[in-house]
């Protein structure tokens, strides 16, 4: 039983899968990326406070913060659509669908933080769970909901996109209840 507002098919299963397998390979990417140890002669403390590492970059000037802001940003970006493309829904309400992203990107960004504190040169820094989430929101909103009108157009224009016939037993949430065969009682 599908889902509903699921993509039917095949092509469901296609995006699930790719989506599912592009998903996997990019955080094996970024944990390749934010887990190794640094040899570096001196590490700098972590920055607990929000806003305060943005705020020293953008004090150097826009040439030398565009290359920190933007890593940043595009670090988790890619999971703004992958994660929705795993999830496999059409119609789905925006706002919903951007908090979910944004609270998983949250996650995984935080994730990486907390076992980035037992690598040798590496800290912890607000700011940049902070730049990650907003990375993975602005790459939701700018392809997402675009994607998914065309998703929906193109599922339309299919003759044979009709809903699928629903039998009684698929309308059942738990199925039909099995049936057990009587068994007489000995004297």
């Amino acid at each position: 039983m599908q889902r509903p507002g699921s993509i039917g098919g095949s092509a469901a299963i296609r995006v699930r899968v790719t989506g599912g397998v592009l998903l996997v390979a990019h955080l094996a990417l970024v944990a390749w990326l934010m887990l190794r140890p640094l040899d570096v002669p001196w590490v700098t403390p972590p920055n607990l406070r929000p806003l305060a590492g943005i705020r020293a970059d953008l004090a150097l000037g826009w040439p030398q913060a565009v290359r920190p802001l933007g890593e940043g940003l595009a670090l988790l970006a890619p999971l703004g659509v992958l994660l929705p493309a795993a999830h496999g829904r059409l119609t789905v309400s925006p706002l919903a669908s951007v908090l979910r992203t944004a609270a998983a990107g949250a996650l995984v960004s935080l994730g990486i933080a907390l076992l980035q504190t037992g690598v040798p040169g590496r800290v912890v820094d607000v700011d940049s769970m902070l730049l990650n989430t907003a990375g993975v929101v602005l790459a939701h909103l700018a392809l997402v909901p675009a994607g998914r009108a065309w998703l929906r157009r193109r599922e339309a224009r299919e003759p044979g996109a009709a809903e699928p016939a629903v039998t009684v037993q698929e309308e059942l949430s738990q199925g039909r209840t099995p049936t057990i065969p009587r068994v007489g009682i000995a004297p």
